[in-house]
């Protein structure tokens, strides 16, 4: 009798869970799609797009006149994103929940103000990361994640995990974003870098950041007043 009265409890506690799991309601992110699928797409268009003409973008065009082996460069660039991505990621997770939501989606509507204005300023780069004759691979990734140190890709990485809940999507949509700008200038080298429209591109950039910084302040002002 105890051993069924317990079976009994256990399916009644079970029932209970599903039927909560299943009438509460998927996240929503602030333009009004699930919460993971608009940090991906946010992420991959915003940096993907930031990235044309960015010095990180510069590096890898140099990377690839110097050593000319592409996918050593590419598995480098691929590393030296994840590791520097996810430590802006979890810095912006953290600062996510220590402060509270209208005062967070001012502040991610504002660095996404400034990431618009950013954008449009020109980069270049000089040569100030040393890269080696060691190896494509490691000097690849260890010159990528210096020169992606405060880049503005990875201040962008970091104010949108703060606004948003999904880790993973964030590091995979800034990834895939970062691969998407850097892999064409890998294979295609100086015969891309002097025909890509770079300021339309930026323009393109500023338009998104701003759209999505627009969309964080007046959410941030509709709950302060």
């Amino acid at each position: 009798m105890a051993r069924g009265a317990r079976e009994r409890a256990w399916r009644d506690q079970r029932l209970v869970f599903l039927r909560v799991r299943a009438e509460r309601p998927a996240a929503v992110s602030p333009l009004g799609w699930p919460a993971p699928v608009e940090a991906f797409l946010i992420a991959i268009s915003s940096i993907a797009i930031a990235e044309i003409g960015d010095r990180t973008q510069l590096l890898s065009l140099a990377l690839a006149a110097h050593f000319r082996r592409p996918w050593p460069i590419i598995a480098g660039i691929f590393v030296a994103t994840v590791a520097n991505h996810s430590i802006a990621g979890a810095l912006g997770a953290w600062i996510g929940r220590t402060i509270t939501p209208p005062v967070l989606d001012l502040l991610v509507g504002l660095s996404m103000a400034g990431m618009a204005v950013w954008v449009l300023k020109a980069d270049s780069f000089a040569g100030r990361v040393e890269v080696s004759r060691s190896g494509a691979f490691f000097a690849a990734a260890v010159a990528f994640f210096l020169a992606e140190i405060g880049d503005k890709t990875q201040i962008a990485t970091l104010a949108l995990a703060a606004a948003y809940p999904d880790l993973v999507a964030i590091v995979a949509g800034t990834t895939a974003g970062m691969l998407i700008a850097n892999i064409p200038a890998v294979f295609l080298g100086d015969a891309l870098s002097g025909r890509l429209p770079i300021r339309a591109m930026n323009f393109v950039a500023a338009a998104v950041f701003g759209v999505v910084g627009f969309v964080f302040a007046a959410r941030a002002l509709s709950r302060l007043v």
